[in-house]
């Protein structure tokens, strides 16, 4: 956690308005948000401090860079929870389910959002994995 006690959020997404848009309602929820517009600024934010959660987007400058970033935020500590965040399902039709028995294995995230997100759905996956609030 930060010095000033409120949990640090490391959000991750290759659209600066998305990621405005949840910067300010984390920062409403209490938050101390780490924002970052690509895979390679939010691993370099990851490896300054430990986040509380890491919000990702699935695609970014590579297709699998939510992936891979899940993948690193994990091995830093697996305690992190982690959100997928990704506008594909609706692009393309695919869906991945991160608590399913094939997606398990391979999906280092806890909890997989379409986008667009509703806070709410945020919020109550938040609450879900017992994310603390400030």
């Amino acid at each position: 956690m930060s010095a000033d006690t409120r949990p640090l959020a490391l959000i991750a997404d290759d659209d600066p308005d998305y990621l405005e848009q949840m910067r300010l309602w984390f920062e409403r929820e209490g938050f101390e948000v780490a924002a970052a517009g690509s895979e390679l600024e939010a691993r370099t934010l990851l490896r300054r401090r430990r986040p509380d959660v890491a919000v990702v987007d699935l695609m970014m400058e590579r297709l699998d860079a939510g992936f891979t970033l899940a993948h690193a935020v994990k091995q830093t500590d697996p305690a992190i929870p982690v959100l997928l965040i990704t506008g594909v399902t609706a692009e393309t039709g695919l869906d991945f389910e991160a608590t399913s028995p094939e997606g398990r294995p391979w999906i280092k995230a806890d909890a997989v959002l379409a986008k667009p997100v509703r806070f709410e759905q945020v919020r109550r996956e938040l609450e879900r994995l017992g994310v603390r609030r400030g």
